[in-house]
């Protein structure tokens, strides 16, 4: 996908059906014709170091059913807050206990 940011104008320009298809997608799920448009809200942060996805949230579309809360086999060595940096998602550990998966990998000790 091309994008090209002109002043506060941003440009997706699909390069294959593929993306041409999720275009299509998210413009039907953003665009309404009748009344307001929804928007886009940035979720966690985007580093291209770190992940090669920046994620964002279609305001005004409900969030589906909370999925159960998965654990990894990693112990947390100390009593602590995690957080996802994806999500933004923070929950209590004390020490010993499992520490969550959230959005396909551990949460982080916030430090």
């Amino acid at each position: 996908m091309k994008i090209n940011i002109d002043n506060n104008l941003v440009e997706l320009a699909p390069e294959n059906t593929d993306e041409a298809q999720d275009l299509e997608k998210l413009w039907k799920l953003i665009v309404d014709c009748v009344r307001e448009n929804k928007k886009l809200n940035p979720v966690g942060e985007y580093h291209p170091q770190k992940n090669s996805q920046a994620r964002f949230h279609i305001e005004d579309i409900p969030a589906p059913e909370p999925r159960k809360t998965q654990w990894s086999t990693s112990k947390a060595s100390e009593d602590n807050t995690f957080y996802c940096s994806i999500c933004n998602k923070y929950i209590h550990i004390v020490k010993d206990q499992e520490i969550p998966l959230c959005c396909g990998r551990e949460m982080e000790p916030i430090e």
